[in-house]
C-alpha cells in the first residue's frame, strides 16, 4: 500500500512540472467548443490514454524487477535507482549549457511530436485517446521517476498498478490546464517548479536508505529477502535427513 501512496505523491506533486513540459499539450486539446462538461469528458478521455501507456509501462518495467528481484540484487537496484534520481536533479545544474541529455532523443522526440501534430487537426474522442496514448511515450524526467518505483516493486500486476496511480495523481493538473487554459502566470510556475526537484532528491534518498536496510521503520526497514541461492539451501538443510525427527 505504501507503494501506490509513493505513485500517488510522485503523480500530485511532479505534475506541477507537467505544467511547463506537457501543459502546452494540454491547452492544444482539439476539446471542442461545447460545455465545459463535454470538454472535461474529452480531457478524460486524453488523461486515460495517457495512465494506459503508463500501465503497460508498468508491466514491462515489473516484470524487469521480479527478474532483479529473483537474480537477488534488488536491494543493490533500489540503492542505483535512488542515486539516479538524486543525480538527474543535480547533472544539469552541474554541465548547463555544456550537455543535455534531451540531445540524446531529440530524433525520436521529434518524430512523436510530428504524429500528433496531425492529430490535434482532428475534435474526436478517438483522436483524444490516441493523443493521450502517445503522450504517455514521450520523454520525461518524471514518467522516469515512476518507472523507477515500477522497477522497485518487482512485480508486472504492482508496477502496472503503480504506473497507473500515478497517471490519475497527474490528472486533476492536467485536466484542468485542459479545460481553463493557461490560467497560472509565469512566477507561479518557475515558484512550483523549484518544489519537483527537491520532492525527486528526496524521493531518491528513500531509495537508497530502502536498499541499505538501516531497520528505520517504513523509511528502511530491514530486509528479509534471502538469494535464491541461500533460499534453496536453508530448505534443502530442513528437510535433510540429518535433520529429520523420528517419529
Amino acid at each position: 500500500m505504501l507503494d501506490f501512496y509513493t505513485a500517488l505523491s510522485i503523480g500530485l506533486i511532479g505534475s506541477l512540472h507537467c505544467i511547463g513540459m506537457c501543459g502546452p499539450i494540454a491547452i492544444a486539446l482539439p476539446l471542442g467548443n461545447k460545455d465545459y462538461a463535454d470538454r472535461a469528458f474529452g480531457g478524460l478521455i486524453y488523461n486515460l490514454g495517457r495512465t494506459i501507456t503508463y500501465g503497460v509501462m508498468g508491466i514491462a518495467f515489473g516484470l524487469l524487477g521480479k527478474g532483479i528481484h529473483m537474480a537477488g540484487f534488488q536491494q543493490w537496484a533500489s540503492i542505483v535507482l535512488g542515486a539516479i534520481m538524486v543525480i538527474s536533479v543535480f547533472f544539469p545544474i552541474l554541465f548547463r549549457g555544456r550537455f543535455s541529455p534531451q540531445n540524446l532523443y531529440s530524433g525520436y522526440s521529434g518524430a512523436l511530436v510530428g504524429h500528433l501534430r496531425k492529430l490535434f487537426g482532428h475534435h474526436s474522442k478517438r483522436n483524444l485517446l490516441v493523443i493521450g496514448l502517445l503522450n504517455g511515450l514521450l520523454p520525461c524526467g518524471l514518467v522516469y521517476v515512476a518507472i523507477a518505483g515500477a522497477l522497485n516493486t518487482g512485480d508486472a500486476l504492482k508496477g502496472a498498478l503503480f504506473m497507473m496511480v500515478f497517471g490519475i495523481g497527474t490528472i486533476p493538473i492536467m485536466l484542468s490546464i485542459s479545460i481553463v487554459g493557461n490560467v497560472i502566470g509565469q512566477n507561479l510556475k518557475n515558484k512550483l517548479a523549484k518544489v519537483v526537484p527537491i520532492f525527486i532528491v528526496a524521493l531518491g534518498i528513500i531509495f537508497i536508505l530502502r536498499g541499505l536496510s538501516l531497520g528505520i521503520p517504513y523509511i528502511s526497514p530491514k530486509s528479509k529477502m534471502l538469494s535464491p541461492e541461500k533460499e534453496i539451501k536453508v530448505k534443502g538443510s530442513c528437510c535433510s535427513p540429518g535433520n529429520t525427527k523420528d517419529m
